[in-house]
């Protein structure tokens, strides 16, 4: 899997977390900050005028609705920037961002990325395409959520991880760190028990095998026929 950064082959490391690579110059202008497992990043009503590039680690975006669930938008790795928004005018978060795991970041200041992007182009291209991704993510989730059975929604969920956070060894694909049963039902709107059910009968159709570490799709074209329309 190609990290985000490669979008446009743009160094984002040497951009936005100079001090990871020594540079005396821009060390100052930009924070290196780690998270404990659980910690937040911002909550609701925070305000928005800071971007944070991850170094090392997940963090979980999400949100709560009128009763109170969670749901979760999306859950980033190394290489992948979040509280992007505050680029497109958001004055305060409306997300919960948290770290999943022991998480390292850097963090610019609104400020200081528009500084940035005003000297170099290629970084406005590399945003643009953050936010034309997330934005067809989020109507692919809502397309599966009207069209889709809560089965059907799991077997998708885990066709697009496998192509995105996958690792192809030989004619398998490897996923390791996977998120819970609890985040595959907050972000496919199913329950933990419909997860678990589903995932159990994967593997014993034997397109699947999973454990705390690692998840194992072992064949992917039999997962995607899975899905029904």
């Amino acid at each position: 899997m190609q990290a985000l950064w490669h979008l446009e082959n743009i160094d984002v490391t040497h951009i936005l977390c100079p001090n990871k690579l020594g540079d005396a110059n821009l060390m100052a202008q930009h924070t290196h900050r780690s998270y404990a497992k659980g910690e937040a990043f911002f909550v609701p009503d925070d305000l928005s005028d800071r971007i944070f590039f991850i170094n090392e680690g997940r963090v979980k975006i999400s949100s709560m609705n009128e009763e109170g669930k969670e749901i979760t938008k999306a859950i980033l790795g190394k290489g992948e920037v979040f509280g992007e928004l505050a680029l497109v005018g958001e004055a305060r978060r409306r997300d919960w961002a948290a770290a999943l795991e022991n998480t390292e970041v850097c963090v610019v200041t609104l400020n200081e990325l528009r500084d940035l992007m005003r000297e170099r182009s290629d970084l406005n291209l590399f945003f643009m395409k953050i936010f034309g991704s997330r934005q067809l993510e989020m109507e692919r989730r809502l397309e599966s959520l009207v069209f889709r059975d809560s089965r059907s929604r799991i077997v998708e969920f885990l066709v697009e991880l496998t192509h995105n956070k996958g690792q192809r060894v030989g004619f398998e694909w490897v996923i390791r760190k996977p998120i819970t049963h609890q985040e595959i039902a907050n972000m496919t709107a199913t329950s933990r028990q419909t997860v678990t059910t589903t995932l159990n009968d994967l593997r014993y159709k034997k397109l699947l095998s999973f454990n705390r570490s690692r998840l194992l799709v072992r064949d992917l074209e039999g997962l995607s026929a899975e899905i029904r329309s």
